[in-house]
């Protein structure tokens, strides 16, 4: 055996660079998040350093087109030559170095990962940086360059504390160097700095955060200030909201302001939030940081406790991130208790705009919805009532498990006068069932659609023996649909018939849509399990006997027309009832259409004949 040889991998820089810098970051805009990142980051330094230092950052911008240069600049730690060897010079270096910052939470100092100063490199063909620290010694420049080669010299004059970083734009950038583009962005990035930000062009200053909210601090004092949280939601959020709930964690190192959407929201719809990460906006568009059932807010949310990913878009999906969610999740629910124990208006108010999201968190806890039960809404038999209204009624609340369900039936049963709930949309059927366990003296009860035939009339046995060859006839035509007729008396007499199916039946009937509808052998396996049912999958057709069309198939039995009237109520029944109809039931409402159609024109043709 040879012996081994031990290599060390090549890196192409220069190629580095760019993937680094070009494919890490969703947009070139965020380079100037990266630089005032840095600033950021360097004032803190400095005021752990000198409790009390009073931080800023000034940009300015000078000169036309190809000569458009941007500076940033800070009254930070600033940097010795050893920090710019380490920290601008070895890509990777921080991040190696901070495998312990990482795991104790520590995001303070210099961008984590070293890389965001390289984002500069997607508008700019050079970055220059003038540095003195605060520590003392000479002050130093450094201009890098993508082709990841970089120079590095003292200067000969003394420069204040601090850093500051030139960028002359690329042709292809001029847009990021536009004044107004640069204060919109300053302040997108920076309104919730706690350093002064200010823009310098053209011999004018912007003061871009002109003030910090004082329950940015506190979020509780946001109640008391709620035109000023409106108004500060409108301007980063671009919504005009009406309502907002405060949040905040326990450790109070993660807050924010929960604004309630001004219209309703799909479930579907994408939940995303702005995050600030020590005052820095790192991501509007976070969609893990609040639980699921809270679609119906949008959240300006500041930490400093969650890790960023490498990009700083995102945050890293960890524990503590999880238990950010579920506290902040807690505030977001402790405001809506509030709401209903001392401003029930202003709760009934969300859940008419919000009713969804609502019975989402009620599914989660019943305490909750033990709370809010009586404002939820709900589809019945007795119109779009809420909950309350409708157990008032001092009935047993009887729910279906579909839409599908609820349609098939609710005519009877309104007809019927029984009070039946819509439970076929999502999380409404669950909340029915558990509403006996979280109020008390009320009784709910899942009804399947035959059971409605319950409060049918029976036919006596003398009349019924009237209609026995017209029933003979029917249960023959409807053999072959697996359905066998009865003759009840119901209302509405103005309904002819009535088709309702077992669970049995239901399986059978979608069984054999699915083999219609599938290849050869997937056919032949779904014929073998609804071989197993087929006995027991008969469902019913309930003739009317009220009904005056009912009456006359029933009393004037005809061999020819009795089969075909019954056939064309069967599939009458299904369309009334939102069935799926098979390929038999289809062909059978379509030879009924044109056979009727046949039988008035000819009747038409005599009519004129005889004329």
């Amino acid at each position: 055996m040879t012996a081994s040889n031990e290599y060390r991998f090549q890196v192409n820089l220069s190629g580095m660079i760019q993937i680094l810098s070009n494919h890490l970051y969703s947009s070139p805009k965020v380079f100037l998040r990266e630089l005032m990142q840095n600033a950021t980051d360097a004032i803190t330094a400095r005021t752990e350093a000198e409790p009390g230092y009073q931080g800023e950052v000034r940009v300015e911008l000078t000169g036309t087109g190809e000569q458009l240069t941007m500076m940033v600049e800070d009254n930070g730690i600033g940097l010795t030559e050893a920090d710019i060897h380490e920290f601008l010079a070895m890509i990777g270096q921080s991040s190696k170095r901070g495998q312990q910052a990482l795991l104790d939470g520590e995001t303070s100092f210099i961008g984590r990962f070293g890389i965001g100063l390289l984002s500069c490199f997607m508008v700019s063909h050079e970055i220059v940086m003038l540095t003195q620290s605060a520590k003392g010694g000479p002050s130093m420049e450094w201009r890098g360059k993508p082709d990841g080669t970089y120079t590095i010299r003292q200067l000969d004059t003394q420069l204040s504390p601090g850093t500051k970083v030139y960028l002359r734009c690329t042709p292809d950038a001029a847009h990021y160097f536009e004044a107004d583009y640069v204060k919109e962005a300053l302040f997108y990035y920076g309104a919730l700095l706690p350093y002064a930000v200010t823009l310098h062009h053209d011999g004018v200053q912007h003061v871009v955060n002109s003030e910090t909210p004082i329950w940015l601090m506190d979020p509780a004092l946001a109640r008391s200030r709620r035109a000023e949280v409106l108004a500060f939601g409108e301007r980063l959020l671009g919504e005009k909201f009406q309502d907002f709930i405060p949040l905040t964690t326990a450790s109070g190192r993660t807050g924010g302001i929960a604004f309630v959407l001004p219209h309703a929201v799909n479930l579907n719809a994408k939940r995303s939030h702005r995050v600030y990460l020590k005052r820095m906006l790192i991501s509007e568009k976070a969609e893990n940081i609040l639980p699921e059932w809270a679609f119906f807010v949008k959240c300006l949310i500041w930490t400093d406790e969650l890790q960023p990913t490498a990009s700083r878009e995102h945050f890293y999906e960890n524990e503590k991130l999880e238990e950010v969610r579920s506290e902040l999740g807690d505030a977001l629910r402790k405001g809506l208790v509030d709401m209903a124990e001392s401003q029930t208006e202003r709760l009934q108010k969300l859940i008419r705009l919000h009713a969804l999201s609502m019975k989402a968190l009620a599914v989660q806890d019943q305490a909750f919805f033990a709370m809010i039960h009586r404002w939820l809404p709900f589809e019945s038999t007795r119109g779009h009532r809420e909950l309350g209204e409708l157990i008032d009624e001092g009935e047993t609340l009887y729910f279906t498990s579909s839409v599908d369900e609820y349609r098939q039936i609710h005519h009877v049963a309104s007809a019927q006068s029984m009070l039946v709930i819509n439970g076929g949309y999502i999380y409404d059927s669950e909340l029915m069932a558990t509403l006996p366990m979280t109020v008390h003296n009320v009784r709910t009860e899942r009804l399947e659609p035959d059971q409605v035939s319950m409060s049918f009339t029976d036919v006596p046995p003398a009349e019924r023996n009237q209609y026995y060859d017209a029933l003979r006839l029917a249960d023959s035509a409807l053999q072959r649909f697996r359905c066998r007729a009865e003759v009840k008396g119901f209302k509405p007499s103005d309904l002819p018939v009535l088709f309702t199916l077992s669970q049995e039946s239901s399986t059978l009937r979608a069984l054999e849509k699915a083999s219609e509808e599938s290849t050869e052998l997937f056919s032949s396996i779904l014929g073998s399990l609804s071989s197993g049912i087929s006995s027991a999958g008969y469902s019913t057709l309930y003739l009317n006997v009220n009904n005056p069309i009912i009456q006359r198939v029933l009393t004037a039995p005809d061999d020819q027309m009795t089969p075909i009237a019954i056939e064309m109520l069967y599939v009458n029944a299904l369309m009334m009832g939102h069935y799926a109809m098979n390929r038999q039931e289809l062909e059978v409402l379509n030879q009924g259409i044109v056979r009727f159609i046949d039988w008035g024109l000819r009747a038409n043709t005599d009519r004129k004949g005889d004329a």
